[in-house]
């Protein structure tokens, strides 16, 4: 199980590289979670360099302007925030289908 040290720090990368992704700036991240525009690029900042650490209604925020999962952001494996975000692009009959085979899977 990972330590509460390497959840904030697998925290902190996410949410940058997910900005990047999305090529946002810290301010226009910071906006679009509705962070006030005059400190929204500091806060961003401060979120990723680990200065600070946002509540958990922000980090909700956070992942709806990054367009991102809620979970994607605390996964310290890479594989499994990979297939999170694979995931979520799925249709909700793919989804079914694929927790279907998996349960099959797991039996075996």
């Amino acid at each position: 199980m990972p330590s509460d040290a390497d959840i904030r720090l697998t925290f902190q990368r996410r949410l940058k590289e997910a900005r990047e992704e999305r090529a946002l700036s810290q301010k226009n991240l910071g906006i679009e979670a509705g962070i006030d525009p005059f400190v929204a690029s500091t806060r961003i900042n401060r979120y990723e360099q680990g200065v600070h650490e946002p509540d958990m209604a922000t980090i909700q925020r956070l992942a709806k302007a990054l367009q991102v999962p809620l979970p994607y952001l605390f996964a310290t494996d890479d594989r499994l925030a990979a297939m999170i975000l694979a995931f979520d692009k799925l249709t909700s009959s793919d989804k079914d289908r694929l927790l279907r085979d998996l349960g099959q899977r797991k039996g075996k």
